[in-house]
């Protein structure tokens, strides 16, 4: 096993990220994300990377260019925060005012969105704000409750730069018409001179300020129009910051069958579009999604056994993709390890193999008490993780490159229970948690060029997180034997483990897709190519969609949708 990205300083300098974000689903994964960076603190992690320096004795504000819809804001405000007092009345959900000017204090200083802050003006903050942890969590459950929840800005806990968000007026957020639904919608925005002149001089404020940009994390929804806006950013970055890392996550939110023909066709398009044009003007593009499917038809959605989560909820779905996320980019944000974004991205994408999958365990299953050794040792075929975004439910075997990162393990001990035995014994050889991981990698996978990273800093689980955590679980997202009682079930952290894997399996992924596409008749969507794709570009991306699936066929896979596409 090798290890991609070489260790030591970082030089003093912050290698920084900007940030963007393409629609409404992409906001609620990045609220959540912005606000366990604010919980994170900067230990293990260097918080510079993605976000600005602290001004006026405020929180570091992110490094951020979000592009929303008209209505898709609620009550943010101009400037870009929560309006503050007991006049801040107009709230976006239907239960108490949330407001973010004054924050608790935590840790020895203050923060803010804690959930003493939640709820000033209202009559009945000065009770919350005078009870214990438990019971303020248990009035934030009540208020981000699923019917509070309309707009990704009801779950912002940071202060965002007025330069932040670019709201798009030509389409309406949610609306009954005039929406953004087609990925020519999307191309076409950019192509108006006022659109492209707002997002560059947002872009050029935030890149001037850095000492040294490594890149652009590109987090844009996959299923709507903002599929043809992402294809349009990513297109303007690989033009204008040539040699800059650009890592693209295309995202999707839970799929549930509409009934309507139309806007399942939108989907599948959109999704097949933006795969096409985002894997290639980007460094490496991963969709990521906990639906069972990218295809017509919705899967049951993905299950996590210590996570009780509503699918139906975006609130729901993005907080465990925000703490995915927030795992996954640890490589190029470690303050030990010299790995930027571009050299982050040509381990994985090397052969033409710019799409990755995406694993993870949330919360990745540690028994209380026990160490990272007895937990492989339990799990000596696979690692308890869950594919995401996959066409069904695939068991990965083997990849051609990865990068793991497991988070929340404690550093102290490395006593095990297990038995000495294969591959236990290989496993102990291991002086640190590193190299016991490695050795575990290289026992599932011989030969794959791997990443790895350990980290104790776990993801904070703090409110607005929200609550859905079995009861099996301590405060710190540790397992139990039995079930805590309720009075003690708050969860303030978890660990999690990831992966990012140039995996055979995507072949699959992809070769559904465009064996979807093949069956569609076309000719009956003529409003999905008035709004500006033509259909021999489209058989283009669908020719290109092949091609790309074929990149990760192995000598070792039979795969019936190959076949078939084969015979086409």
């Amino acid at each position: 096993m090798r290890v991609g990205c070489r260790r030591g300083g970082t030089g003093g300098m912050a290698r920084a990220a900007v940030t963007l974000q393409l629609g409404h689903y992409a906001g609620c994964v990045g609220a959540h994300w912005w606000g366990l960076q604010d919980a994170d603190g900067d230990a293990e992690l260097r918080g510079a990377v993605l976000l600005r320096e602290a001004a006026g004795g405020e929180s570091p504000a992110p490094r951020l260019v979000a592009l929303e819809l008209k209505g898709g804001l609620g009550a943010l405000r101009p400037g870009w925060r929560r309006s503050a007092g007991p006049d801040a009345t107009a709230a976006a959900w239907r239960g108490d005012v949330a407001t973010y000017e004054a924050g608790a204090v935590r840790d020895g200083k203050q923060r803010r969105g804690d959930a003493s802050s939640v709820g000033e003006g209202t009559s009945s903050a000065a009770v919350r704000d005078a009870l214990p942890h438990l019971s303020r969590l248990t009035a934030y459950q009540e208020i981000y409750s699923g019917g509070s929840t309309q707009v990704w800005s009801d779950y912002l806990n940071v202060h965002l730069h007025p330069k932040s968000i670019f709201v798009i007026q030509q389409y309406n957020h949610d609306g009954e018409s005039g929406c953004l639904e087609a990925f020519g919608q999307g191309e076409s925005l950019l192509q108006d001179p006022v659109c492209l002149e707002e997002l560059e001089d947002r872009l050029h404020f935030f890149v001037e300020e850095c000492d040294y940009l490594q890149g652009f994390q590109v987090l844009c929804d996959l299923h709507n129009g903002f599929s043809g806006v992402g294809a349009k950013v990513t297109e303007l970055l690989h033009d204008e910051y040539s040699g800059k890392g650009i890592l693209t996550w295309g995202l999707t939110p839970v799929s549930h069958k509409t009934g309507e023909s139309q806007k399942d066709f939108y989907r599948l398009m959109n999704t097949a579009l933006g795969i096409v044009h985002l894997s290639s003007q980007s460094s490496l593009f991963c969709p990521l999604s906990l639906s069972g499917s990218l295809g017509i038809k919705p899967g049951p959605p993905i299950t996590f056994p210590y996570i009780n989560y509503d699918a139906s909820l975006n609130y729901h779905s993005s907080a465990i993709l925000a703490a995915v996320l927030d795992t996954l980019t640890v490589p190029y944000r470690l303050r030990t390890s010299q790995c930027s974004m571009t050299r982050f991205a040509e381990t994985l994408n090397f052969s033409g193999r710019k799409v990755v999958a995406a694993l993870a365990a949330v919360p990745f299953p540690i028994i209380h008490g026990h160490s990272l050794l007895d937990t492989l040792c339990t799990h000596k075929q696979d690692m308890p993780w869950k594919l995401l975004s996959s066409y069904r439910e695939q068991k990965v075997s083997h990849c051609f490159a990865q990068s793991v990162v497991l988070r929340g393990i404690c550093k102290e001990s490395h006593n095990s229970n297990c038995p000495a035995e294969q591959p236990a014994s290989a496993l102990q050889a291991g002086e640190t948690l590193e190299q016991i991981l490695q050795h575990y990698l290289h026992t599932l996978s011989p030969g794959t060029f791997s990443i790895s990273h350990v980290l104790e800093q776990p993801c904070r689980t703090l409110p607005p997180y929200p609550q859905f955590f079995s009861s099996l679980l301590t405060r710190e997202g540790f397992l139990l034997d039995k079930p805590l009682s309720y009075s003690s079930t708050a969860v303030e952290s978890i660990p999690v483990g990831t992966a990012l894997q140039s995996s055979p399996v995507l072949h699959t992924v992809l070769c559904s897709l465009y064996k979807e596409l093949q069956k569609l008749d076309t000719r009956r969507w003529a409003s999905f190519f008035s709004t500006g794709v033509e259909h021999d570009d489209f058989q283009e991306a669908l020719h290109e969609l092949r091609t790309l699936a074929q990149c990760y066929k192995t000598n070792f896979e039979a795969d019936e949708s190959e076949d078939e596409t084969d015979s086409d």
